[in-house]
């Protein structure tokens, strides 16, 4: 089996790029991991179960325990957004013009 070299990406962009992610797709993907890296602070802290966090934002339990644990293959924003303000946080959204716009 030939050696597989692994590739190094310093930025998400580079990231992005090896995984042959499109630009909207890489800031779509940033945006939901940035989303998740809050909600698994917020999760830890008062030791909420998954199931409750299920009932208040209107998800399954199992549906909570798999984006918790990274799973976000078949997770919206709205629905990380959903379950942050279903415990008790406000998401703030910000546009900014970007470098390379026309």
């Amino acid at each position: 089996m030939p050696k597989v070299k692994p590739i190094v990406a310093a930025t998400p962009e580079d990231l992005a790029g090896a995984l042959g992610l499109s630009t909207t797709e890489a800031k779509e993907w940033q945006v939901q991991h940035s989303l998740l890296k809050h909600l698994k602070d917020i999760t830890r802290k008062p030791r909420i179960t998954h199931a409750e966090i299920a009932k208040r934002s209107g998800t399954s339990r199992t549906r909570v325990t798999a984006t918790l644990n990274d799973d976000l293959e078949h997770v919206s924003t709205d629905l990380l957004i959903r379950i942050l303000v279903s415990l008790g946080y406000r998401v703030k959204v910000s546009v900014v013009r970007s470098r390379t716009a026309a």
